[in-house]
């Protein structure tokens, strides 16, 4: 499991980028570029992780579940995932 802090971290760090997120787009448009640069720079979308929910695993995320794939495997394997089962061919 992530430690709390790196979860708050990244938390934070959403925050910034739904807040900052119109007037990037319209300095972006407008090619100012050094207006851009003085944004924080945490407000940018690429800095936010993507995290497991349960845990806020970092690496070897699945987007459409949210989940870490060591999550996925256990709830898969427990039928708590629906639509989803073990391949066999």
């Amino acid at each position: 499991m992530a430690r709390k802090s790196i979860i708050a971290r990244n938390e934070k760090r959403k925050k910034l980028v739904e807040k900052y997120a119109a007037k990037r787009e319209e300095l972006k448009a407008a090619g100012d570029y050094q207006a851009l640069s003085q944004l924080p720079r945490d407000s940018s979308a690429t800095r936010v992780r993507t995290r497991c929910v349960l845990t806020g695993r970092g690496r070897g995320n699945y987007k459409k579940f949210g989940l870490c794939r060591h999550m996925f495997r256990k709830l898969a394997l427990e039928g708590k995932l629906p639509g989803v089962r073990k391949a066999s061919w």
